[in-house]
């Protein structure tokens, strides 16, 4: 019988880090998969990120077969240890978690030490002390998976009984599996990166176009209606006409709509734009619709309602012919209601409600 009782099983290898590499990708990108799914209603990026990890469980569990048929061909050696070292350690349940430390000694091999952990009945406990003789069984390829017999046959209880072994020197083979903190830190970058993968995979979907100047983070929900007549846009719940550059957005939607009619009015409200179109055969009756300074809107609905307290409602109606644009603004809060009005730059000609 031949025991490779010096050579330690090896960990932290390039296999090891490969397969570290894997599992943290898989597990980033299955749990950002998950969240980023969910947040932009992205049905299969949903699923991908529930059967990835079961996909890649089953890879490992397949690839593994080949040597835990060859590891269970093995039969295993039966021998004597004597207890050099042994330390019992906290456990929530009648069996706790036991590190030993032997010296084993085959009948036909030379001794060797050999470090592992055991769970171990509390009960049992005393029975488990240095200097004493027990029976161990381990496969001759990898004697540091050795483990005590807690029930030997009568046989090898008569030899455990009637043995007095000697301690053999080292080298102490560990069968306890330590990664290490190359593995560790493969693993964790791994998962960061597949992480960071996913999100910028989907960053259009989860923080908008982001291109356009002051354009919100939230995806928008705009509704246009346009006829020859004329044209409304309704933004979604929790938008405003007042949001930085939504105004000029849903101009300039109406504009690529290619209406090529003059305004004769334009009325702006909290969430809403009407836009009534003069009629093409009467050329002169109104002005350009992306002629007046939207971007001072906001601002003139911020001073118009100016002391007034909370705002309840606002209103902007614009109308006029070619350059002589007039805005007239309407603010109601809880102080009352203003307005003013304004020429087609924006500039304040005229308060009323003072």
């Amino acid at each position: 019988m031949t025991i490779s009782a010096g050579v330690a099983p090896r960990h932290g290898t390039p296999l090891d880090l490969l397969r570290g590499l894997l599992t943290g990708a898989v597990i980033g990108v299955s749990l950002a998969g998950f969240v980023v799914g969910v947040v932009v209603e992205r049905v299969p990026l949903f699923v991908t990120a529930l059967v990835l990890p079961a996909v890649y469980g089953l890879l490992v569990f397949l690839t593994g077969v080949p040597r835990r048929a060859r590891e269970a061909a093995v039969v295993p050696c039966t021998a004597l240890g004597v207890i050099e070292d042994v330390e019992a350690r906290a456990g929530r349940t009648t069996d706790v978690p036991v590190r030993f430390e032997l010296t084993v000694v085959p009948d036909d091999a030379p001794a060797f030490r050999v470090r592992f952990s055991q769970d171990v009945h509390v009960s049992e406990l005393p029975d488990y002390r240095p200097r004493g003789v027990v029976v161990v069984t381990y496969p001759p390829d990898r004697p540091w998976t050795a483990r005590i017999v807690r029930r030997p046959t009568p046989r090898w209880e008569e030899r455990a009984a009637a043995a007095f072994l000697d301690s053999a020197p080292g080298p102490v083979l560990e069968s306890d599996e330590r990664e290490g903190c190359a593995a560790g830190l493969v693993t964790l970058l791994a998962l960061l990166l597949g992480a960071a993968a996913v999100v910028l995979l989907f960053r259009a979907d989860l923080f908008g176009s982001g291109a356009e100047a002051g354009a919100p983070a939230a995806s928008r929900s705009e509704t246009s209606v346009v006829t020859s007549a004329d044209a409304t846009v309704s933004l979604g719940p929790g938008q405003s006409m007042l949001d930085p550059g939504e105004l000029r957005r849903s101009v300039d939607a109406l504009a690529r709509g290619g209406t090529g009619h003059e305004a004769l009015s334009v009325v702006v409200r909290e969430r809403l734009l009407t836009v009534v179109f003069a009629p093409s055969d009467a050329k002169g009756t109104g002005f350009d619709l992306r002629s007046l300074p939207y971007d001072r809107i906001p601002g003139l609905v911020e001073e118009a309602g100016d002391g007034l307290g909370a705002r309840r409602s606002w209103r902007v109606d614009a109308g006029g012919t070619g350059a002589a644009v007039t805005l007239r603004v309407t603010v109601t809060g809880t102080g009352g209601t203003r307005s003013l009005e304004a020429d087609g730059r924006g500039d304040v000609v005229r308060r009323d409600g003072r």
